[in-house]
């Protein structure tokens, strides 16, 4: 596990941690609510002019908030729950140091299916005349009974095997994820930037895979606006305003940088 893998394996435990914190305190305000509304007895209307109204209805009322703590807990627990089980989800990072490497195997991957799929295509229409001889054929190639079923039964076009689609998105695919690969690449041979602009620092940090801007303090909201407008996101981690390190974002970069030079910083 990669110093990468190990951080998303403790965001991840983090996230599994405060959901069962709230789902534990959530259970506890219920059981407390419950408690407390089992001093009423079942049906106990309020005594309208009673010397008891008030109290009991600060009474009730504190029973309703506690159950709706109850359910905001609960739904606090499902909100951590969620995300916990999304975190990995997203596919390979930029910031994963094993990206190119991951990415090398899909395209490996997708390779391998287009070829295997060119091949059906090319059995099927070889024996074009002959459903049974197909089938045979494919099962030959390795394709289950029913995969090769489904491949020649013709689709509400009259197609059978593979589309044409299937082959040019899985070609699209493979040319998105090579030109990423050439994007990190560019990347990890970029020579560290740094400059001291007005009121700010900027840098371009291959090995943290960011473009940074940095300020002495809080920004002015202006400025704010201004980076947030151009995709940059504030970092506590990094105590910095941030994007992902590419050339759309130093392009950005560069047009906040010269706002800011050409203002105050206000």
């Amino acid at each position: 596990m990669n110093h990468y893998e190990q951080k998303q394996a403790e965001r991840k435990a983090n996230l599994e941690a405060r959901a069962a914190q709230a789902q534990t305190q959530a259970a506890a305000a219920y059981g407390w609510a419950r408690q407390m509304g089992e001093a009423i007895p079942f049906g106990q209307p309020v005594l309208i002019g009673h010397h008891s109204e008030g109290r009991d209805r600060n009474y009730r009322q504190w029973i309703h908030n506690t159950f709706g703590k109850t359910f905001d807990l609960q739904k606090k627990a499902d909100h951590y729950t969620k995300k916990a089980a999304s975190v990995g989800d997203g596919g390979i990072s930029s910031d994963d140091p094993d990206a190119i490497a991951k990415l090398l195997r899909q395209v490996k991957q997708l390779t391998a299916n287009q070829e295997h799929m060119k091949k059906i295509n090319r059995v099927i229409r070889k024996h074009g005349a002959d459903p049974e001889g197909q089938r045979h054929a494919l099962l030959e190639l390795g394709c289950s009974e029913d995969s090769a079923q489904k491949l020649i039964t013709p689709d509400y076009a009259g197609r059978v095997g593979f589309p044409s689609y299937a082959l040019s998105n899985n070609n699209a695919n493979i040319r998105r994820i090579q030109q990423r690969i050439k994007q990190l690449r560019a990347n990890q041979e970029r020579e560290p930037v740094s400059v001291q602009g007005t009121g700010y620092a900027y840098a371009e940090d291959a090995e943290e895979n960011r473009v940074m801007f940095m300020f002495e303090g809080k920004p002015e909201k202006a400025t704010r606006e201004i980076l947030k407008r151009h995709g940059f996101r504030w970092s506590p981690t990094r105590s910095a305003w941030v994007r992902q390190l590419s050339n759309a974002a130093i392009w950005q970069a560069k047009a906040v940088m010269q706002i800011l030079d050409g203002s105050t910083g206000n």
